[in-house]
């Protein structure tokens, strides 16, 4: 791809990958942020390259959830090293939300992260079983079951709450 294709793919990619980016981050905007600004530089200067094995999209959320694994650990060595334990909200305050909304965060929050991510990029992101596999880096048949499981969880979850 030129970088003017992949520029075109980067901006018409960039709503899904902000969420993408918020899904991976703990719904921390500014971690979200710093977290897309990092992959996009990753792909613009070449240290992250599209080989076609995938969909560009596909491509571009496995890059992000790598950054955003290098962002904890960074911030987890760095907090560690300060002896700065405090804990994150998963979700930004301050934001109204449907009551329905809020009752599936929840859930979802309640999920192990690997089925939440599963989940996660399928239905909101349109992928593939396959393709959420390619993104998270394990094997389809894993992400089979923790997408059938994550499934069984959350409505288990949603009709009891």
């Amino acid at each position: 791809m030129t970088r003017a294709e992949i520029e075109a793919e980067l901006e018409r990619l960039h709503p899904a990958g902000f969420a993408w980016a918020l899904a991976c981050c703990g719904r921390d905007r500014e971690d979200a942020l710093d977290v897309l600004q990092s992959s996009y530089l990753k792909v613009l200067e070449g240290k992250a390259r599209f080989a076609g094995h995938s969909s560009f999209k596909t491509f571009l959320f496995g890059v992000i959830r790598r950054t955003a694994m290098e962002a904890r650990r960074r911030d987890f060595l760095r907090r560690v090293s300060l002896a700065a334990w405090a804990r994150r909200p998963s979700r930004p305050t301050g934001v109204a939300a449907p009551e329905d909304r809020v009752a599936l965060a929840s859930a979802l929050d309640r999920l192990s992260a690997r089925q939440r991510h599963v989940l996660e990029l399928v239905f909101a992101f349109g992928m593939t079983v396959q393709e959420a596999a390619e993104t998270l880096e394990i094997s389809a048949g894993s992400a089979r079951v923790h997408y059938e499981r994550g499934k069984r969880r959350l409505r288990a979850l949603l009709s009891h709450d």
